[in-house]
């Protein structure tokens, strides 16, 4: 059995008190869960400080975005050595908002996936369709070409160390959520082109979380399916209650 993986990604949201405040009731409440894995991806301001709480305890943290240079002329980015140095054993890549808002495309993101995978950093590696792709019967060739395009020259070794993340543009931030049919045949193609590039051992082995308006009442759902891994969770992570049920699924 894949161990889940449940991931909050708070975005723009959080000054630093308030999200240590968040990471002191997390590390207390979280302290005795060992069947999943949980990380939480504060703003950028707020990772040194929710990293020093977090320090011993069983919740993760993750960056939100990093640069692929390891240090350099590049105004307002963060290295993996920064990330680290924070406390960061995780970082959120190719994220659909930096790929929409920003422009970040497949072979950028994969100069960042190699990056983060030479620091030690292990990547979430975010794809997925907008809905004029699903409409147009493109999901899977969007998908394919992500992951060909993302994970090109990733070794066998590096992608056991990378969590893929499927996030169908349509439902982020929408309160649409993918029906978990749909989001595990998503998952199943994912696993299977994995399968193909690395080997049926990789493929069958590989955390895949499902991310897109994922809320307290529609994670057992998901979770049930048996492609899904766990969560990437965006404004249902904010408050503490909420995080909470969403891990208890």
């Amino acid at each position: 059995m894949i161990k889940p993986l449940i991931a909050a990604n708070w975005k723009m949201h959080k000054t630093i008190g308030e999200a240590a405040g968040f990471a002191r009731q997390a590390k207390a409440a979280f302290a005795s869960i060992t069947d999943r894995d949980i990380v939480i991806a504060p703003p950028c301001t707020a990772l040194a400080a929710v990293g020093e709480i977090l320090k011993g305890s069983t919740v993760g943290l993750a960056a939100q975005n990093m640069h692929w240079a390891e240090k350099g002329a590049f105004t307002g980015e963060v290295s993996a050595a920064m990330l680290i140095d924070a406390g960061c054993d995780h970082v959120i890549l190719g994220h659909s908002e930096r790929r929409n808002l920003f422009g970040e495309t497949d072979s950028l993101i994969n100069k960042k996936l190699t990056a983060a995978l030479t620091s030690h950093l292990k990547p979430i590696f975010c794809i997925g369709e907008r809905l004029e792709e699903r409409e147009g019967d493109q999901t899977f060739h969007i998908l394919r070409q992500q992951l060909h395009k993302g994970l090109n020259n990733i070794s066998s070794g590096d992608i056991r160390r990378c969590v893929i993340a499927y996030e169908p543009v349509w439902a982020i931030g929408t309160g649409k959520t993918a029906t978990p049919e749909q989001a595990e045949q998503a998952h199943v193609f994912i696993r299977e082109v994995i399968g193909d590039l690395y080997g049926a051992a990789i493929g069958n082995t590989m955390r895949i979380l499902y991310g897109g308006s994922v809320t307290p009442d529609n994670v057992a759902g998901l979770m049930a399916q048996r492609n899904i891994n766990g969560a990437l969770v965006g404004g249902a992570s904010l408050d503490i209650e909420s995080f909470t049920k969403i891990i208890g699924f």
